[in-house]
């Protein structure tokens, strides 16, 4: 499984829902959508801030998590940003590919 960074920030009927049923179901209707690509919520935290709300998840791949962004963007009650969040190893593996990679800047 992949690991994904969601940045969301709600819109003004976003907030109202927001006020109305709290942060609980919120985290519950992001879960299920989740579920729905085969992904799994590790973290869910609302800030205050230009960022509402950060989620951590696993998902099992790019396409999984660009479906679930798609559909909760679609909705308008929230704008989503997907960031993908790559472990120490796989740091590690890309340094390692760095050593055959070729490429000249511009000049």
């Amino acid at each position: 499984m992949a690991k994904y960074l969601w940045q969301a920030s709600y819109t003004a009927s976003g907030f109202k829902g927001l006020i109305k049923a709290g942060g609980n179901k919120r985290r519950k209707a992001v879960e299920a959508a989740l579920q729905t690509v085969g992904g799994k919520l590790e973290a869910f935290y609302f800030a205050l801030g230009k960022v509402d709300v950060f989620i951590i998840a696993d998902v099992p791949d790019n396409v999984s998590i660009a479906a679930a962004s798609l559909v909760i963007n679609a909705a308008g009650a929230v704008t989503v940003n997907t960031t993908a969040l790559l472990t120490p190893d796989e740091m590690d593996q890309a340094a390692k590919q760095y050593k055959h990679l070729r490429y000249q800047p511009p000049r």
